[in-house]
């Protein structure tokens, strides 16, 4: 960490700060300028804080050298992590799809939409037991029913299975029903209590960005995760909220590339949440894959007029289908296969 003091600031301001960086066990720089005084602390200064010297008399600002995420971060772990979940790899050079609708709603409707992403060529299932909705009056989910279904239907297609935890107190729950992967939603992303929580489990973790969330606090989300002993982590983006209207959120591409640059960990892209139309998923779901993505989250209902949610953004099981075609073509492309 580098303080850098105000001009003019005196010889006491200055001990002051050194002395606290000492307290902390670290050591100190001092570079004297001509009109400033930078203090450096030497050490790891993840103990420090810039809200600890800030305030101190005589100082200007102060900031941090090293990156505060340490676990996640690709300078402390040079090579790519690859996650298995449940036989299927991610982060490799194959580009995993995770199908499947929005929400969970009747046995019929979850074997049609097993069978069609099967069919299709995706490896895993998705399917939301659990539902964080805007309104209180909206479906909210089938609950502990929802994850029957999803994993019933699954099983007989051979995929594993993603689905939503939104409370900690359901995290036992979700291990009696071998939930694959846990998806933590962008609602939750900074629910501190309960990435602790998946942090201790044995069970891959899809960390959803928050609707604002900076690339920074998306990555110290994950270290919530990893300190607690669970590495498995997979980072989905699915758009951000601006100021535009004319689509649901807006998809940030850009985030997949400085991602893939800060963290050895996988990156994966939701295309559905980020356009919020079907008609928008294909192209949102080729440009992923041409920015690095090693995953797409997609939703998939076997009759999206008659979803109980989100129904303008899901895909047919035969609109899915040519939507595979078409990203194994991208995938071939960039040197990668699907």
């Amino acid at each position: 960490m580098i303080i850098v003091m105000q001009p003019g600031a005196g010889e006491a301001e200055i001990q002051a700060v050194e002395a606290k960086i000492l307290a902390h066990g670290l050591s100190v720089h001092v570079s004297r300028g001509t009109e400033r005084t930078l203090i450096g602390a030497v050490g790891d200064e993840r103990v420090l804080d810039p809200e600890m010297f800030d305030p101190m008399p005589g100082v200007e600002k102060s900031m941090h050298i090293v990156k505060q995420y340490k676990i996640v971060a690709r300078e402390w772990h040079r090579e790519n992590t690859v996650i298995d979940v449940a036989g299927v790899p991610i982060g490799g050079p194959t580009v995993q799809v995770i199908g499947g609708p929005c929400s969970v709603e009747t046995p019929a409707q979850m074997s049609a939409a097993a069978v069609g992403v099967k069919t299709a060529g995706a490896r895993l299932m998705r399917g939301g037991a659990f539902k964080p909705r805007t309104s209180p009056y909206a479906f909210q989910g089938k609950g502990v029913e929802g994850l029957e279904l999803l994993r019933s239907a699954a099983d007989t297609q051979g995929l594993p299975i993603v689905t939503e935890l939104m409370d900690a107190r359901m995290l036992e729950t979700f291990l009696k029903y071998d939930v694959d992967a846990i998806q933590i939603g962008t609602r939750n992303m900074q629910n501190f209590d309960l990435l602790k929580e998946v942090g201790r489990v044995n069970k891959p973790v899809i960390l959803k960005r928050g609707m604002s969330a900076t690339i920074n606090e998306w990555l110290m989300a994950a270290e919530y995760i990893a300190i607690g002993g669970n590495h498995d982590i997979i980072f989905c983006e699915r758009g951000i909220r601006t100021f535009e209207t004319a689509y649901r959120n807006v998809l940030d591409v850009t985030a997949v590339p400085v991602l893939k640059r800060e963290t050895h960990l996988p990156v994966i892209v939701d295309p559905s949440h980020a356009g919020g139309k079907a008609w928008m998923v294909p192209a949102l779901s080729c440009a992923a894959v041409a920015a690095g993505a090693d995953g797409l989250l997609v939703e998939v209902h076997p009759n999206p007029c008659d979803a109980w949610c989100d129904a303008d953004q899901a895909l047919t099981p035969s609109e899915f289908a040519v939507l595979i075609g078409q990203l194994r073509a991208v995938a071939r492309a960039i040197g990668r296969d699907l």
